[in-house]
């Protein structure tokens, strides 16, 4: 290996960690909080097939403790199972039994247009069928989206991580989101880098509406950061961690978290072959390039590619220890990368099947 191949790695390594944003920092996290206004909120949660985790889920949003109104409405769409039926009932839970799927929406997308439609209050809020909320969740958000300036308020959940194969890669996605979308950059103004994450949404009705509602990203499969772009160019957002809520959707063995990843990669690459190929190649400098130094490389390059490894390792630490992991997951780093490059390139191959992606019984994405 040259030289000059190691020390651009080490290089890489050195501006990730001192100029990156602090992706590798695990913050911010949303602390408990009450509003000093608080304004009607409507809940909007979409769900296809989730019988068993809705009961929880739906319970968990009755139980919050916030001193003004809140509606909640269950957008059931087209379920196969008795998801409707184990979500309960309550006065302010409102079931509505989705309507067809127009062509050139995603699924989920129609189902929050849904309950959007039914929506009278001023702070809306979008939360995924499969998260369970602590109490004090819907006051904690609604008080940061009263701070001046921000338009949209988003939480990366803690996602379940009990198997092995989450323990093993469930942190690594969260750390990878982080480093591809810097929370920092993401919370400055003066950033272009826009992210959100898809489990909860809390945004002003008026924001919503401004930017032309659910419809102009009604054909996205990464909504989440497709509507963030167009919240953040009108003004912030804000991106943090939460420690009030998490994801019960398991993924017990690896072939699942592969058919997670392998879903929608090639469409963040906007389904191009050579940004395909520059992904891949960046990823193997970064990754790889470390571990093959240390192992056939000599004098200097070893010693940058020792350096460049220490590097990936530390930086990793924050994301294992707030998914209370072991710190010895830092050393499989690049066999993590390895996987998640696996699975990049195998969604790749399925959409050039002609396959695309597949979520619930429904194809997005196929040639």
């Amino acid at each position: 290996m040259p030289i000059m191949i190691a020390l651009l790695s080490l290089s890489i390594w050195v501006y990730l960690f001192l100029a990156h944003g602090r992706f590798w920092s695990s913050e911010p996290e949303l602390a408990p909080a009450a509003p000093a206004e608080c304004p009607d909120v409507d809940v909007v949660v979409p769900a296809r097939d989730e019988a068993q985790t809705i009961g929880r889920v739906i319970a968990s949003l009755l139980a919050q403790d916030y001193a003004g109104k809140f509606r909640i409405f269950l957008v059931d769409d087209d379920s196969a199972d008795e998801t409707a039926l184990r979500a309960g009932s309550a006065p302010n839970l409102y079931v509505i039994r989705g309507a067809p799927k127009p062509a050139g929406w995603s699924g989920k997308l129609w189902a929050l247009q849904q309950g959007v439609e039914a929506s009278t209050a001023p702070v809306l809020f979008f939360t995924d069928a499969d998260i369970v909320h602590d109490p004090r969740h819907l006051s904690t958000l609604v008080a940061r989206l009263s701070e001046p300036g921000v338009a949209m308020v988003s939480e990366m959940v803690r996602l379940n991580c009990t198997s092995l194969a989450e323990r093993a890669l469930v942190p690594a996605f969260v750390y990878f989101f982080q480093m591809l979308y810097p929370f920092a950059r993401v919370n400055d103004p003066r950033s272009r880098v826009a992210a959100a994450a898809g489990g909860t949404i809390m945004i002003h009705s008026e924001t919503l509406e401004r930017i032309g509602g659910i419809a102009a990203i009604k054909n996205t499969l990464i909504d989440d950061v497709a509507l963030a772009r167009a919240v953040k160019a009108g003004g912030p957002i804000y991106l943090g961690h939460s420690g009030l809520a998490a994801s019960i959707r398991a993924y017990p063995r690896f072939a699942d978290i592969w058919r997670m990843i392998s879903r929608t990669a090639f469409t963040q690459l906007r389904y191009s072959a050579p940004l395909l190929l520059l992904t891949l190649l960046a990823l193997t400098l970064v990754w790889l390039v470390p571990v093959a130094a240390v192992i056939f490389g000599h004098g200097l390059q070893a010693g940058c590619g020792v350096a460049a490894f220490a590097l990936a390792a530390m930086t990793y630490m924050p994301t294992l220890a707030r998914y209370r992991c072991s710190r010895l997951w830092s050393l499989a780093l690049p066999l993590i990368a390895l996987f998640y490059m696996g699975a990049t390139l195998g969604s790749a191959l399925k959409y050039w099947r002609g396959a695309g992606a597949n979520w619930k019984d429904r194809a997005y994405g196929s040639r």
